[in-house]
């Protein structure tokens, strides 16, 4: 039940943010060893958004999913970086990535929740 939302001021068509939630779709079920059935992707491009008091190209992701290893949080930052990176040219440092466990009970899907 992963979620990968990403949320950046670059403009974007609905095209290519359909094409970065397909791409970030796949990259947070191989990260996360996790069927690609079960994730969903937000992606919302024009935000307005600032970092450092810029208006430059930035970055925010939330990553969330029942189980998320702690311990493997700095290698999901690296890879979700880089990919950003490579997909919409926004630099590492301009990108802030927010990691969260919910509770199982906290979480609902298909009139119920993972409880």
């Amino acid at each position: 039940m992963p979620l990968l939302h990403l949320a950046t001021n670059l403009q974007m068509s609905r095209e290519e943010e359909e094409k970065t939630a397909a791409t970030l779709s796949a990259a947070a079920a191989r990260l996360l060893g996790k069927p690609e059935s079960y994730v969903m992707t937000l992606v919302q491009g024009g935000q307005a958004m600032t970092f450092g008091g810029t208006a430059e190209p930035c970055a925010y992701l939330q990553l969330k999913s029942l189980g998320l290893p702690e311990t493997q949080t700095g290698e999901l930052s690296a890879a979700l970086c880089d990919l950003v990176l490579e997909e919409l040219g926004i630099e590492p440092g301009r990108t802030y990535i927010e990691f969260s466990s919910p509770p199982r009970h906290l979480w609902g899907w298909n009139r119920s929740t993972f409880g």
